[in-house]
C-alpha cells in the first residue's frame, strides 16, 4: 500500500510505501508525480519511506515498470530522499546516487535513517 505522508503545495512529494508494493500502488504514485507535472513543475523532488515495505508482499512486474519508468523519466525527478532502516538500502542508495548524479546536475539522491524524517522532508521541501 501506498500513501502520501505529507501533502505539499509545491513541487515536493512524500510517499510511504508500507506492507507490499503492487501495479495498483505503482499507477497510484505515477498519478501523484504527474499531477506535480501537470501543475507545472519541471521537476518533483520525492521522499519515499520504505522501513515498512516488505518484499515478499510486493509484486515483481509493479517493482519492475517502477524501476523501468524511473529510468526513463529521470529529467523530471528532482530531488530523491529514500528514508529506511537497512544498511542494505543504504549502500544501494550510495551505489545509484552516483548514477543519479551524472544524469541530474545539481540533484541529489540520499538516504535518510527512519530517524532523520524531519530532515529527509526538510531535504525534499526546504521552504514547505
Amino acid at each position: 500500500m501506498i500513501e502520501k505522508i505529507k501533502t505539499y503545495e509545491g513541487n515536493s512529494l512524500a510517499l510511504e510505501v508500507i506492507d507490499g508494493f503492487t501495479e495498483t500502488d505503482e499507477k497510484l504514485a505515477l498519478k501523484f508525480f504527474q499531477e506535480k507535472i501537470d501543475e507545472g513543475y519541471d521537476h518533483v523532488n520525492v521522499l519515499v519511506k520504505l522501513d515498512e515495505l516488505k518484499i515478499s508482499h510486493s509484486e515483481v512486474k509493479a517493482l519492475m515498470e517502477d524501476a523501468k519508468w524511473t529510468l526513463g523519466n529521470y529529467g523530471q525527478i528532482g530531488n530523491i530522499a529514500i528514508v529506511a532502516n537497512s544498511n542494505i538500502l543504504k549502500a544501494l542508495v550510495s551505489l545509484d546516487a552516483l548514477f543519479f548524479e551524472r544524469l541530474r546536475k545539481g540533484y541529489e539522491e540520499r538516504y535518510f535513517d527512519i530517524s532523520q524524517l524531519d530532515e529527509a522532508l526538510q531535504f525534499i521541501a526546504p521552504n514547505p
